[in-house]
């Protein structure tokens, strides 16, 4: 079965808190302080402790800076992407933990290339570039190369809110930078005043993450707890479980939302329009229901099932391009099995199929109409006929 690797981050997420709850997971700090040597960094000691945060135990991981190295740090210059590379490469860390440390610092390179309107190559960084940043984001990738999960998945992001102080002064939370690291990645914020989420700790937890939602159907074996710096109104902690999948359930559960609105008076013909924009601009399904509305008038539901992240995009659409004005924002769980494309060899030519998978069994399979539409259209032959030859083809194979 599937080892996966769960982040619950409650209350944020940063190198230090990751590298502390993957210790706190089992992770030998010995063997993470040994290849983390080949760095060749100077200026700096590790401490690794435990500590307590609102009577919970985790474990913090320091760099602690030697003084000539931090002013070295703040008064001579930084370093760009490919001097950092180039530490990286020429350490005796493993190539995968190698390419995910350089994934990672890639990522924060193109949100600050952006933010600051210079291509890559001209970034030079700031905190992320000094030596604490380095240490932490390639002694992330050396823990998950020890740990070798499966699968990495993370809830959505406690980001804070009020500012903070950063390089370039006084900036809103999440950072700019920070929050173009974040795009298309589930995010929220409270009352908690504070940065919850670093430039690091995005590009982190956007990196590995395969998804993000709510806890995996699984059977956890583990728990660890990665401590912050600062204090909040909640526990500065970082959260991991670390298991198996659950064989009795492994159906994906998506937190969605559907927006939804009535619409009797608006001319027919935009739908032909709306709905494939809909669709082009990220929602997930897209379907009208006739209904009746106040004083016996015909009309229109229209549901539009969206992630958390695209949802305030469609629902700029349907304000823009409908006559609407109101939309109901409603929350839904949605069960899903896995998926996979297969391919289906027929007499005709090979026809594209959608299988749907629980627990690795298929439980069904069916044609892709736009395979089976360009193979009547290219023998001259019915539909139907494409159809029933597929299904039967695969009624009588034996697919693993």
């Amino acid at each position: 079965m599937d080892k996966i690797l769960y982040f619950d981050c409650f209350a944020g997420i940063s190198g230090d808190m990751t590298i502390g709850a993957l210790i706190d997971l089992g992770v030998k700090k010995e063997e993470l302080i040994a290849q983390l040597k080949s760095l060749n960094l100077p200026g700096y000691e590790l401490k690794v402790t435990q500590k307590v945060k609102n009577g919970i135990s985790g474990t913090d991981f320091d760099v602690i800076l030697e003084e000539h190295s931090h002013h070295q740090n703040h008064h001579h210059p930084h370093r760009n992407l490919k001097i950092i590379e180039g530490i990286i490469d020429k350490s005796n860390i493993d190539n995968d933990a190698k390419n995910l440390s350089k994934q990672i610092f890639n990522t924060i390179a193109k949100a600050e290339a952006k933010v600051h309107g210079k291509s890559i190559d001209e970034i030079h960084f700031h905190e992320v570039g000094a030596v604490d940043s380095i240490v932490d984001i390639v002694g992330t990738a050396i823990c998950l190369s020890i740990l070798k999960p499966d699968k990495i998945y993370s809830s959505a992001l406690h980001v804070g809110s009020g500012t903070v102080k950063c390089a370039h002064g006084l900036l809103p939370v999440p950072a700019p930078a920070t929050a173009d690291i974040l795009k298309n990645v589930p995010i929220y914020s409270t009352d908690v005043v504070g940065e919850l989420v670093t430039p690091t700790g995005a590009a982190i937890i956007k990196t590995i993450a395969k998804k993000f939602g709510s806890l995996p159907a699984m059977i956890i074996q583990k728990t660890g707890y990665g401590t912050g710096k600062k204090e909040f109104s909640i526990p500065n902690l970082l959260r991991v479980f670390w298991g198996e999948e659950s064989e009795e359930n492994t159906i994906a559960v998506d937190k969605l939302i559907m927006l939804e609105t009535n619409i009797d008076d608006m001319n027919p013909e935009i739908y032909s329009y709306l709905l494939p924009l809909l669709f082009e601009q990220g929602a997930l399904d897209v379907f009208m229901t006739n209904i009746i509305m106040k004083k016996g008038r015909p009309g229109v539901l229209l549901n539009v099932l969206s992630d958390q992240q695209d949802f305030q995009k469609l629902e700029a659409i349907i304000f823009n391009e409908t006559s609407t004005l109101g939309i109901r924002r409603i929350p839904v769980d949605r069960a899903c099995l896995e998926r996979k494309i297969m391919a289906i060899e027929t007499e005709f030519g090979p026809v594209k199929a959608k299988a749907a998978l629980q627990n690795g069994k298929i439980l069904k399979i069916s044609p892709e109409y736009e395979d089976c539409k360009r193979l009547a259209e290219q023998k001259g032959i019915p539909l139907k006929t494409v159809y029933e030859v597929t299904v039967t083809k695969i009624q009588k194979s034996d697919f693993k």
